[in-house]
């Protein structure tokens, strides 16, 4: 660099700097380029952020029929909306933090998978607006002031699992004549199990079957809970969703088969996973339905204002194959009904 003098005023000198090319061309790039940078990160600013809150594993199918379902509505997730995804796998004790940490990104809505993610998510805050996926009992639960008018910052969908439970025992009589045994694989800590419970005792005794219950707040749990219900000699298993149950889906899907129980869910996707039957609420069509809810609140809705649905479509989903693996023949008025027959 070659350096030169002038003078200026009463004989103060000062340096003059010839610029290489190589200077020349850094500072064009920093003209050019941070205006460019700052402006990226004030787009980034600007865009929504969306917590997804799941107690149990995440599951592929409803994460991407969420993803769909904001597709649908214009938004692109990493492009003009950001999703945040927080799962606990099954260990709920780890949902309060989950929720915390969603808080502290300042998410413009909280999305619940479940009814422990929606109750852990509003002890989090009472300001952030909540988006149920799906809850057995918002109103019963206090969730929600009404269907109708939800009050507070709690709005979405109902899946009225608690209110299916004895269908899915008048199921399981239809395809097993003489059964008198139910064991019941459910998460005693688990929200709305409660109301699930009682909704199963009561068909049950209208039914005339002796209800099992064994609880599955780990994974010691499940090997434990089939061989009580093995040495009780239970007819077959009715399988009540939690985030623990769900979490754990394949293992109790294949351990119902190694002990030949027949078992009913409350999701397709364990009948997807090689379990006998299901009956219930998509679950999948519920997180594209709460996209539905995220876009209003974006766009300004309150919570408060926004009613809560009740789904209107229930579906039966047989997999023979699993039927054929333990020597069960479905009685055909019942295959005759089946909304999916996996071969």
């Amino acid at each position: 660099m070659n350096i030169g003098i002038r003078r200026e005023g009463a004989g103060v000198r000062k340096p003059r700097v010839k610029l290489t090319s190589a200077k020349i061309a850094v500072c064009f790039l920093m003209t050019v380029f941070l205006p460019t940078v700052s402006a990226a990160a004030q787009d980034t600013a600007k865009i929504p952020r969306v917590g997804y809150l799941d107690g149990a594993t995440l599951s592929a199918a409803r994460t991407e029929t969420f993803r769909q379902g904001l597709r649908d509505l214009g938004y692109i997730d990493g492009k003009n909306i950001i999703i945040e995804w927080k799962s606990a796998d099954g260990n709920v004790d780890r949902l309060p933090l989950l929720a915390a940490d969603l808080v502290r990104l300042k998410v413009a809505v909280i999305v619940s998978a479940g009814a422990t993610g929606t109750r852990i998510a509003r002890q989090a805050t009472a300001t952030i607006p909540i988006v149920m996926a799906q809850d057995p009992d918002p109103v019963g639960s206090g969730l929600v002031a009404s269907l109708a008018r939800p009050g507070g910052n709690i709005t979405g969908l109902s899946s009225l699992t608690a209110d299916l439970s004895g269908k899915r025992l008048e199921l399981l009589r239809e395809i097993l004549p003489k059964l008198s045994h139910v064991a019941v694989l459910e998460t005693s800590t688990n929200a709305g199990n409660a109301r699930q419970l009682k909704e199963t005792d009561l068909a049950a005794r209208t039914l005339g079957i002796t209800v099992q219950l064994l609880d599955i707040k780990g994974l010691n749990d499940i090997e434990e809970a089939f061989h009580a219900a093995t040495r009780e000699r239970a007819d077959a298993i009715l399988v009540l969703a939690s985030p623990v149950t769900t979490s754990r889906q394949k293992q109790i899907v294949e351990r119902a088969a190694k002990s030949r129980l027949p078992a009913i869910y409350s999701r397709r996707e364990a009948v997807e996973d090689g379990g006998l039957l299901s009956y219930g609420v998509s679950v999948t069509d519920l997180d594209r339905r709460a996209a539905y809810y995220v876009d209003k609140i974006l766009k300004g809705a309150k919570p408060a204002d926004l009613p809560v649905e009740q789904p209107t479509k229930f579906e039966l989903v047989i997999n023979l194959k699993a039927a054929k693996q333990i020597g069960l023949t479905i009685p055909p008025n019942v295959l005759a009904r089946a909304d999916k027959v996996i071969k």
